[in-house]
C-alpha cells in the first residue's frame, strides 16, 4: 500500500494484485484478505437504543479517545464530511475503537488506528465502503481523516495529521472530517517504534492477537461521544 496512492494507510476489500507495503509518503489502507465467517462480532452497548444509533449525528460533535498515553478529544464537523462522520459516529458507538491499537506511527507525519481489536469486529465492516466526500478541508497538524485505498474504499482506518500535510494529502482526496481539540501533546508522545512494521492483512485477521508480538504499541482504552 503505498502512501503515493493516497497514504495508502490500508487497501481494504481490493481484488487487484497485492499491493506494495504503504510508504511514509501517502496514509492508505492495504489490500486485506478474505475473512472467514467469524464468531458473532461483540453486541453494540444495550444502553443505546436501535433509534440512536442510526440517528443523524449532530452538527459539530467530540469523541473522547481515552488512550495508553492519556486524553485525546477529537472535535467532529458534519460539514467538512458528512458521510465518513456519520460512519465514524456509529463506529463509537458500537465500541469499535475499545482496545485497537496504534499500529502504525510515521514521525512527523501520520498516526494510523482502526483495525479492531477483535477480528470479528474489524470483519463486520470489512466491506463497508463509504463513498468520498470531497475535500474541504486542508491535512493541517491535529486534523482526523480516513485512509484510503482508492475512491470510494474508506471503511474504518483513520489516522491523525502529525504535521501540515495537505501539500501532499489534499490532492489525493483526503477529506478530514475532524480536528484534535485537546490532548495533541498526547497523540505526539504514541509511541513510534514499530513504524509500519506490523502487518494490516494479519491485524485484520488476528487482531490483537497477532499485535502481541509488538507489546509496546499504544492503544485506546475507549473511545465515546461527549
Amino acid at each position: 500500500m503505498t502512501l503515493t496512492a493516497a497514504v495508502c494507510l490500508a487497501t481494504w476489500g481490493c481484488s487487484s494484485p497485492a499491493p506494495q507495503k504503504a510508504t511514509s509518503e501517502t496514509p492508505k489502507q492495504e489490500a486485506q484478505p478474505e475473512v472467514a465467517p467469524a464468531p458473532a462480532p461483540p453486541r453494540e452497548p444495550a444502553a443505546l437504543p436501535p433509534a440512536t444509533k442510526n440517528a443523524q449525528p449532530p452538527a459539530v460533535f467530540k469523541v473522547d479517545f481515552e488512550t495508553s498515553k492519556g486524553p485525546v478529544v477529537v472535535e467532529l464537523h458534519r460539514d467538512w464530511a458528512p458521510v465518513g462522520v456519520a460512519h465514524l459516529s456509529k463506529l463509537v458507538q458500537a465500541g469499535y475503537f475499545n482496545g485497537a491499537r496504534f499500529f502504525r506511527v510515521v514521525p512527523n507525519f501520520v498516526v494510523q488506528f482502526g483495525l479492531a481489536a477483535a477480528p470479528a469486529m474489524t470483519a463486520r465492516y470489512l466491506n463497508a465502503n463509504l463513498n468520498d466526500d470531497p475535500v474541504k478541508q486542508h491535512n493541517t497538524r491535529g486534523t482526523l481523516v480516513y485512509a484510503t485505498a482508492g475512491p470510494n474504499t474508506r471503511t474504518t482506518q483513520l489516522f491523525i495529521n502529525l504535521g501540515n500535510n495537505s501539500q501532499s494529502l489534499d490532492g489525493q482526496g483526503f477529506a478530514p472530517l475532524g480536528q484534535v481539540v485537546s490532548g495533541m501533546e498526547i497523540v505526539d508522545r504514541i509511541n513510534p517504534e514499530y513504524r509500519e512494521l506490523p502487518d494490516q492483512g494479519a491485524i485484520t485477521t488476528q487482531g490483537n492477537t497477532y499485535l502481541a508480538k509488538f507489546p509496546r504499541l499504544d492503544y485506546i482504552k475507549t473511545a465515546t461521544i461527549q
